[in-house]
């Protein structure tokens, strides 16, 4: 039998999988990574120059574990590589009391005694006088909060993994994966590759990649925007903490401006002192093969309209956009276990737009199931197998 070349493959070396080729690597495990594109590329899911971290998860208490150990896994990869990632400002959450996003959060903070302060509108506004805030709302502030740097956080994990002896090939796309007697067979661009098991996280190129596991995921394309502030200090991340705000049936986030790092790998230089904002889902439906990244007035004005009605002191329309996908599962909760036919593919996927906080945690979830075949961490709720 022809040897193999690694222990484990990791296809897609993004968000999740970056961050699995370290966890694993860690543990003395022979490692290959491949990747179609390269580490902090714009062509997925994992980029956008900033990222909210939140531990009040109004999508549920069950979160909350998770994103603890989220938190500890991050300033772990920052000791080790000495990059910086993750910067703690609090979050807040801004809505009607018994709506979906201030509710479901206050429920998370409450079940987990998280700090928090549950602010009235009068006393928000006073605090956080950059946001417009109505009679009829209030404002959630958690402690346990802040930004991350996606580009520099998968640079950074692909780095720790390569040091620790894990091998990552880039400029291959794979072409199919194939798990048969006691080993996984990958095919990437007229190469071939063998290991005993694999973990397949591809962001929305799964369905694609794996369609026999019939999972109900939809790709959805997103807009980011960036606003220039007419008063940089008062939009640095000590002053305007992340936050989202629920509108009646869809919420908008955004993010304070960041300072100029452009000596840290991955770093954004351009987008350094400018305001992110978006709205979280109503996006079109996408094919990653085709997808339009060409933003226009029709994608920007929504966002425009967002600022106007929400926030003070930000010019009217945005000096920067991007375009990035979510890949959506019906319930909007993640795809992450084996694949239902063997115990030999681990799958990760369907973030529906709240995972990236999640990836250190879930690159250890992965490595130990596929190693173990089982993991301590709760994410036994997320597996494929729930699709039926």
């Amino acid at each position: 039998m022809a040897e193999r070349d690694a222990d484990v493959l990791v296809i897609g070396v993004g968000s999740m999988g970056s961050m699995t080729c370290w966890r694993l690597a860690r543990r003395g495990i022979s490692v290959l990574g491949l990747e179609r594109f390269s580490p902090g590329h714009d062509r997925g899911s994992g980029h956008g120059g900033s990222r909210l971290i939140r531990s009040a998860y109004y999508e549920g208490p069950g979160y909350v574990p998770l994103v603890a150990r989220a938190f500890e896994l991050w300033r772990e990869l920052e000791a080790e590589t000495g990059i910086p990632l993750l910067t703690v400002t609090g979050a807040l959450m801004i809505g009607p009391p018994n709506g979906e996003l201030v509710a479901g959060a206050l429920r998370s903070a409450r079940e987990h005694q998280l700090p928090h302060r549950l602010l009235p509108a009068e006393a928000a506004r006073r605090r956080f006088p950059q946001h417009r805030i109505d009679r009829d709302e209030v404002v959630l502030w958690e402690a346990r909060a802040g930004v991350l740097r996606p580009e520099s956080a998968i640079h950074a994990a692909v780095a720790r993994a390569r040091a620790l002896g894990a091998r990552v090939l880039t400029g291959l796309r794979v072409d199919r994966v194939e798990v048969g007697g006691e080993e996984v067979t990958v095919e990437a661009d007229g190469h071939r590759f063998r290991a005993a098991r694999a973990v397949v996280s591809v962001g929305p190129w799964l369905s694609s990649l794996l369609p026999e596991l019939g999972l109900p995921l939809r790709v959805e394309r997103q807009v980011m925007a960036w606003f220039r502030p007419r008063d940089p200090e008062r939009f640095r991340p000590h002053r305007f903490p992340p936050f989202m705000r629920d509108r009646g049936g869809w919420h908008g986030y955004g993010l304070p401006a960041l300072e100029r790092d452009p000596d840290v790998p991955g770093a954004r230089p351009e987008l350094a002192g400018l305001v992110k904002v978006a709205i979280h889902h109503r996006g079109a439906a996408a094919d990653p093969e085709r997808l339009d990244r060409g933003v226009g007035r029709e994608d920007l004005a929504p966002v425009a309209d967002l600022v106007a009605e929400t926030l003070v002191g930000l010019e009217p329309w945005p000096v920067e956009a991007e375009v990035c996908m979510y890949t959506n599962t019906p319930d909007l909760h993640f795809v992450v276990g084996q694949a239902p036919s063997t115990s030999r593919l681990v799958v990760l996927g369907g973030f529906s737009g709240h995972g990236f906080k999640f990836a250190p945690v879930i690159g250890e979830a992965a490595a130990d199931l596929v190693l173990e075949g089982r993991t301590a961490l709760p994410v036994a709720d997320f597996s494929p197998l729930r699709f039926g």
